[in-house]
């Protein structure tokens, strides 16, 4: 086995494992905690399966991209929130609950959303796509769904054993995510170039900030659920775009350098709006 094929593995391992880590301090009341407030489950579902689908098809039909970009921005658009994000977005002060309700209502709800908005586009730009609900099961299965119930059963079953161990997991599956990722940005770098200019990086960054601002404003009124939102609206989940591009335009080898693009400016956005977010929380009046 090359080096070739041990990346791939090494990310998946590290994927699972972190949102294994997830799930030895989460429980499956947390899990459910969207799928019992209907109410907020639509805004979320809005903000990450409508605002940005429309606004990826607004960016594409108004402006002329490069064909990469396009089926870049389409397929990040119809994606879920990335595996990684819960870390980032508790980190910003996010609730635990929303945070990882958000991360397993999305999974699931993505499985029947991405096929069915895969097949809607492809007729609207007269370019037929199709991707199945098994390849979408498959992978938010083996990304979110399967590692996320691992931790939960194993903090369920033995608490003290998952407390301790969660810490190294996450540790150790981060490092592991880091080794095998550079590799793929350096080889993604030379299309990510190839790819500057005729508005790649403007678009790019109208379509992260608008997730943002989607997500900041159906939110909600608690501060801390509309940072959830706002991060899982602009940030989506790597995987799942290739997927999704690679059945739209199986030969088009600058995808993987859109996609970068969209990680680099969306960990800018995020940095910057967090700042904004956490100023905002240390002018907030203290209640007696």
């Amino acid at each position: 086995m090359d080096l070739a094929e041990l990346i791939p593995i090494a990310i998946r391992t590290s994927v699972f494992l972190l949102v294994f880590a997830l799930g030895l301090g989460a429980n499956f009341e947390e899990a459910l905690y969207l799928l019992r407030r209907p109410a907020q489950l639509l805004k979320s579902l809005l903000a990450m399966n409508i605002v940005m689908p429309v606004l990826a098809v607004m960016l594409v039909a108004a402006f002329d991209l490069h064909y990469a970009l396009q089926v870049a921005l389409i397929a990040l658009a119809l994606s879920p929130v990335p595996p990684i994000l819960p870390k980032k977005q508790l980190k910003a002060g996010g609730s635990a609950y929303y945070t990882v309700g958000l991360l397993f209502s999305a999974a699931l709800f993505t499985i029947v959303s991405i096929p069915l908005s895969v097949e809607i586009i492809g007729r609207i730009f007269d370019k037929p796509a199709y991707i199945t609900p098994a390849r979408v099961a498959l992978i938010v299965s083996i990304t979110v769904i399967a590692p996320l119930a691992a931790g939960i059963l194993v903090r369920h079953f033995a608490p003290r054993f998952a407390e301790r161990i969660a810490r190294p997991v996450s540790l150790f599956a981060t490092v592991a995510l880091l080794v095998g990722v550079l590799p793929i940005v350096f080889a993604a770098w030379p299309a990510a170039v190839a790819l500057v200019g005729n508005g790649t990086l403007a678009a790019t960054a109208v379509f992260v900030v608008s997730g943002l601002a989607a997500g900041h404003v159906l939110g909600g009124p608690d501060p801390d659920d509309r940072v959830v939102l706002a991060l899982a609206t602009a940030t989506r989940h790597p995987g799942v775009a290739m997927a999704v591009a690679h059945a739209a335009a199986p030969g088009e080898k600058l995808v993987l350098g859109a996609v970068l693009w969209h990680l680099i400016i969306g960990l800018i956005a995020s940095a910057i709006y967090i700042a904004w977010r956490r100023r905002q929380a240390d002018a907030r009046p203290v209640e007696l």
